[in-house]
This record gives structure tokens, sequence and C-alpha cells, in this order.
């Protein structure tokens, strides 16, 4: 693989999101990430339809092969996805806290892709609330290709560093310390 490789990591989680797997895997994404340069697509599907009837390799690897010239690696789980993020160019994923944050601690460019099937909905308000802050870009499944292309142009605002003074200093005046 050479320097000039761009990777794409798309992560649902510990989900089910089939809409976010097929929109990735569709024609239209392919195109837009081949304009956007990328040459490498790993998908992280959880338990999620893999629409191209994939020939399993094993437990976990569903898949591995070029599809539309793009380098393709599809699987379920892995007990954590860190490497992904750090070896990935831009990351798309479901939009959970957890994901969202470790994302962007790491200094990933992020297009969070709410799962509206879930109850409330929870995952548009805060992918809307760090969309408008610049921080990365909330993209319903209809609208991915169109969104790859953006965040490939986009100078996102660096995440804050963790600070966990803060909460101790939440707690301690709540407990009347301070």
């Amino acid at each position: 693989m050479s320097s000039d490789s761009k990777c794409v990591f798309v992560t649902v989680g510990s989900t089910k999101f089939d809409a976010l797997v097929a929109a990735v895997l569709s024609n239209d994404v392919f195109e837009s990430l081949k304009k956007t340069g990328f040459d490498r697509l790993v998908i992280q599907c959880g338990n999620s339809k893999v629409p191209l009837s994939p020939r399993i390799w094993n437990d976990e690897i569903l898949l591995d092969t070029p599809i539309n010239g793009i380098s393709t690696s599809i699987w379920r789980f892995k007990k954590s996805l860190k490497d992904n993020y750090a070896a990935a160019d831009l990351v798309i994923g479901h939009a959970g806290s957890g994901t969202i944050i470790e994302v962007l601690r790491m200094g990933r460019k992020l297009i969070a892709v709410p799962n509206e099937t879930l109850l409330h909905n929870h995952q548009a308000e805060l992918a809307e609330a760090l969309d408008t802050s610049g921080y990365l870009i909330a993209s319903p499944v209809s609208d991915l290709a169109e969104a790859i292309q953006q965040a490939m142009s986009k100078d996102f605002e660096r995440f804050p560093e963790y600070d966990g003074s803060k909460f101790s200093r939440i707690l301690d005046e709540e407990m009347g310390f301070i």
C-alpha cells in the first residue's frame, strides 16, 4: 500500500444500521469516494445486513475485495476500533456519543449519520449540535455522497482535549467542598 493511499472507515458500532451500510455500498458513494481520492473502504457492519451477498471468509470477515476500483473490507466486530480510526483519513459513523468523542479526540474528520430508527432520535440532536459548532458534518443517510465531498474540503474545528478536573470541580461544588 502506497503512502498516498486514502482510507475511509465506516462504523455502525455495536448496533444494527442497515441503511448506513447500504448507503456506503451505493454507486453514488463509491463515485464520491473516487472523486475525493479514496482507494480503501473499511466497514465495521455489526449485525447489519450487507447487500452484496458476500462470501463468508470466517466468523468475522465478510468481504475483502475491490469494488468499483476501491479496496473494500467488511467485518462485524473487534474489541477496539482505535487502530481503524487512526488509519482513516475520514470516519463515517453512527452518531453515538462514544464514537463521536473518540474520533474527534483523535483529530479525525467525521461524518456522523444519525440512526433515525432509534427511539427519540437523540443521535440527531448531538450530531446537529456538533455540526453547528464546526466539529463534524451531520448527514442523513440519503445525503452521504455529498457529505463526503463536503468533509474532504472542510477545515474542522479542533475538538477540546479531555479535562477531568472540570467534573471533579462540579462534584466538589455540589457536595459543598468548595
